[in-house]
Parts: structure tokens; sequence; C-alpha cells
């Protein structure tokens, strides 16, 4: 019983995503003019209307009206703004029309009754454009040209001075006293070889000791008094 409400409920969780998923690949759908439809004078300014909403790329616009009596031309830009209703870009005169946006950018809207038009029955919608993040790479780095070298100054040879000689150095006299030429100078390096000889003589002691205490704790159980 658990297993089946469990199935049940994970199938709807599917259908709901898949639903969600394909309205919004399809996008969203717009009533011009709400419960008054596509009219003379609608409750709020159409132009109004559009600017509270924001529309997208795969949105879908929905007019509503009489047919036969009206219809919706979709124009360019100057034919807007002077209600020329001679040369539509596009025009839909079934009663229930609807308009899907297939780019982002401007689109306007005007009725087929220039009259109408005049009145304002009329709709202009931008439509948003999807924004992505532009990578811009790091400007590459020069190195700084190195300034000139400068030329090395001319060299004037010049008349040396004459040298003068130094008088000669005399030995200073100990007044009469003999000095021992051991004193003074360093004695030869100590040699390690008595050191080493020392403590190796050490080690050897330790280890025979070290050997006789093993030796008396594993056969002192066994000797016999």
């Amino acid at each position: 019983m658990g297993s089946q409400i469990f199935h049940r409920c994970f199938m709807v969780l599917i259908i709901t995503a898949s639903a969600w998923l394909i309205t919004a690949s399809e996008g969203y759908k717009f009533y011009v003019g709400g419960r008054d439809g596509w009219v003379v004078n609608p409750k709020e300014n159409f132009n109004h209307w559009a600017e509270r909403n924001r529309f997208s790329v795969n949105d879908t616009l929905f007019f509503r009206y009489n047919k036969g009596s009206d219809s919706v031309l979709v124009v360019k830009k100057e034919d807007y703004f002077s209600c020329n209703t001679t040369n539509p870009i596009q025009s839909m005169m079934d009663g229930d029309s609807e308009f899907k946006f297939d780019r982002f950018g401007p689109f306007f809207f005007i009725t087929g009754n220039a009259d109408n038009c005049n009145k304002g029955q009329k709709l202009i919608v931008v439509v948003m454009a999807v924004r992505h993040k532009h990578y811009y790479p790091p400007k590459p780095t020069y190195p700084s040209p190195s300034p000139p070298s400068s030329s090395p100054a001319p060299v004037i040879d010049s008349p040396l001075p004459p040298s003068v000689s130094s008088p000669p150095s005399e030995s200073p006299e100990a007044g009469g006293i003999d000095v021992p030429s051991g004193i003074g100078s360093p004695g030869p390096a100590p040699t390690l070889h008595k050191n080493f000889g020392s403590l190796r003589s050490e080690l050897s002691t330790l280890l025979v000791v070290a050997l006789s205490l093993v030796v008396i704790v594993v056969l002192g159980p066994f000797s016999v008094v």
C-alpha cells in the first residue's frame, strides 16, 4: 500500500515538472486589454498596460475583438505614429488573434480602423533581450622600450705624476732579545685519533657489560645452587 502511494506521488511530480518545462519553453500568454479586450476605450491604456509587464521571446499576445468589425495590424514604427493601415507587416482579422514574439526589440500594433487608431487603439510592446555575460580577454602587455644607451665619455690622457718611491721598510728589532719561533705562530691542528680511540674502547666496555647482564637474566632461573 505504501509503495503504491509513493509511486503515485512520484508520477504526479514527474507530470507536474514536465508541464512546467513545456510552459516555460513556450513562454507566457498575455491578454491584451484584460477583460475589455482589444477595444477603443479600455479601462487602462494599452501602453500603460504594456509598461507594467515584462515580455520575452516566445511570449504570446492574445487579442480578443469582434470579428468582421475590427482587426489587428502589425506595422512599422512610422505607420504606428501616423496610423497608416495600408501597409501592414501582418494582418489578423479572425476575432481571437495570437501573436508570438520571435525576437527581441519593439513591436507596433494598431487597429485596422484608422479613426479608432487615432483615438488610442494601438499598442507598443518591447521584448527584452536575454543578457549574456561577455568575456573580454585581458589586454596584452608589451615591454616598455629601454632607454637608449649613452655613449661613453671620451677618455683624456693626462700625464701621470712622478712616482714617489717609498723608503725601504726596516725590520723592527726586539731590543736585542731573540723571540722564539714557536710563539705567535699557530700550532698543528689536533688529530681525532686519540679521542676516537678512547670513545671506541668505552663503547666496547659498555657492550660487554650489557651482554653480561643479558646472560645473567636469561640463565639465572636455570642455575643450580
